[in-house]
């Protein structure tokens, strides 16, 4: 695939570490001025020029590769995604639709068979269950798990990740009784005839990663290894850690994860509400360093699960105006229109405190949009960061079960765009794969994995569909001076791919691959080693 030659003649004393050339280098800049090489030193961008100047560039210890007309781009980033979840779903049961799993039958012989060897009281983790996609057209209850595993301790979690369903062992180890009361912004689902819990939760994911015993030390260095692998064969070269409950002993972790070189790609630790007001003045220092690893900004889910906003619009104004204060960045999960109306009142009640330009908070997901409340957004200076994957992964479940009044509102990404908004790009990984390029796909496309299309008005130009995975996921976390574009003086974060996706047919898009993954200057994965 490529030609790396290493023995040349010393020419000058550039002391150039690494040269790509003979690429089709899309820098993201929109006059898309032709370059051919690409220059590193020290880990960073020394030069973006013609083919012409390799001769004087290269030294005797100068690594050249040809890319034989390959695409280069900057790094993929992955502006929201779950680290741990997603390192843990290698050791996780896998229940989405594409498993050949129809029914909750299905489920349940997959939990017996995972069960054989394993002994009694060991917990049994499954994910990416989808009740719509079930013959039954139903949630899995505790009862339903018993059949399966009546002496292993069992939580399965919704495609949605706002939804679980745990056994009769696991309520148990959870204290969750017929007398539990719901907790604030959470619901014990419970039948109706007798009162007892179902084994349904909603919105008590932050309380189950108390109860859930971690994976040990050895298997979760084992998954990160995986995890690690993969993201860097997807060109993924930098991710935002969205999870809410991150706090003091998720930093430790990632940290060491760092220094110890397990986990390659650069991370933004966001943090979640009840760390940021229990340790505001914690020293968040790494020896790894700031480009390595960084606090990002406060996590605030905005939940409906109730159907009441939790929490009330009262509390979310101290908490924005907390963060606001801080010199943080509100990061705001909000899904619904009232959600995003919600963010939107709190952000311009902290401004209104405390007026301050380019802050830059964001707002997570923002699914349901409509064109007023885009402008509303635009107004406040907000970012926006959303998931085009799915689009493709969820769209033909979204044109049969949500609403017309909604589905008109559906992502509208293009709409975003038009009102000035810098739209960033993620997957919120597992909930979807992490692919950037299926979610490059989708916002062009706006085309279901059935062919389908949802909101076709809403696609975007392509050069506009990888801005939101390199520089607008980077401006998203104020990154953009150091990553987000091939540039002189940028991070020498770069990726090889075998196809361009501002030239191919859309349809075409999704099946590019990634061949080689630069990072730091450095080659961090090659499909061909």
């Amino acid at each position: 695939m490529y030609n790396i030659q290493n023995k040349y003649t010393v020419v000058g004393e550039s002391m150039v570490d690494l040269i790509l050339f003979n690429a089709n280098v899309i820098s993201m800049n929109r006059k898309r001025l032709t370059r051919r090489l690409v220059a590193i030193r020290d880990g960073k961008i020394l030069a973006v020029t013609a083919n012409d100047t390799l001769k004087e560039l290269r030294s005797r210890k100068t690594k050249v590769i040809d890319c034989i007309g390959k695409t280069l781009l900057p790094g993929f980033i992955d502006a929201h995604l779950h680290l741990h979840a997603f390192a843990e779903s290698f050791v996780t049961l896998n229940f989405d639709r594409w498993n050949n799993l129809h029914s909750i039958s299905d489920i349940q012989a997959r939990i017996r068979e995972s069960t054989q060897g394993l002994p009694p009281g060991t917990w049994i983790r499954g994910r990416g269950y989808h009740e719509f996609y079930f013959s039954e057209k139903r949630h899995p209850t505790r009862w339903d798990l018993d059949e399966a595993a009546p002496n292993h301790p069992i939580r399965l979690t919704h495609r949605s990740g706002r939804a679980h369903v745990l056994n009769t062992l696991a309520l148990e180890l959870a204290s969750i009784t017929k007398e539990t009361p719901d907790p604030p912004g959470g619901i014990i689902d419970r039948d109706l005839r007798t009162g007892q819990p179902t084994g349904l939760l909603y919105g008590m994911g932050d309380f189950l990663s108390k109860v859930v015993p971690p994976l040990d030390d050895a298997r979760l260095e084992h998954c990160l290894k995986l995890a690690d692998r993969e993201l860097l064969s997807l060109g993924i070269t930098s991710i935002q850690d969205a999870s809410s409950h991150n706090g003091i002993r998720q930093w430790e972790m990632f940290r060491g994860w760092k220094e110890r070189g397990l986990l390659r790609p650069r991370v933004s630790m966001m943090l979640g509400v009840e760390c940021f007001m229990k340790h505001r003045g914690h020293d968040f220092s790494t020896h790894v360093g700031g480009t390595q690893l960084r606090p990002g900004g406060v996590k605030i889910v905005l939940d409906r699960s109730t159907g009441r906003l939790n929490p009330t619009q009262q509390e979310l104004n101290k908490i924005v105006l907390r963060v606001h204060q801080s010199g943080l960045q509100a990061v705001i999960h909000a899904v619904e229109e009232t959600s995003i109306e919600a963010a939107c009142s709190a952000l311009e009640f902290a401004l209104r405190e405390n007026p301050a330009a380019h802050h830059r908070h964001r707002v997570e997901h923002c699914s349901v949009c409509p064109p007023a409340l885009a402008k509303r957004l635009a107004s406040l200076g907000a970012t926006v960061v959303t998931q085009p994957p799915f689009i493709y992964y969820n769209g033909d479940r979204y044109l049969r079960t949500v609403s017309s009044a909604e589905l008109k509102h559906l992502y509208p990404i293009a709409t975003l765009m038009k009102n000035g908004i810098k739209v960033a790009g993620s997957s919120d990984c597992p909930i979807a794969p992490a692919n950037p390029l299926i979610g490059i796909y989708s916002a062009i496309s706006r085309t279901t994995q059935t062919g389908q299309t949802v909101l076709s008005e809403e696609r975007i130009p392509p050069l506009d569909a990888l801005l939101m995975y390199t520089d607008y996921a980077a401006r998203a976390n104020f990154e953009e001076r150091m990553k987000g574009s091939v540039i002189p003086g940028k991070l020498a974060d770069l990726i090889v791919v075998d196809g361009d996706p501002t030239t191919l047919p859309p349809n075409e898009t999704k099946d590019i691959s990634v061949e080689m993954t630069i990072l730091n200057g450095e080659i961090a994965w090659d499909a061909m080693a």
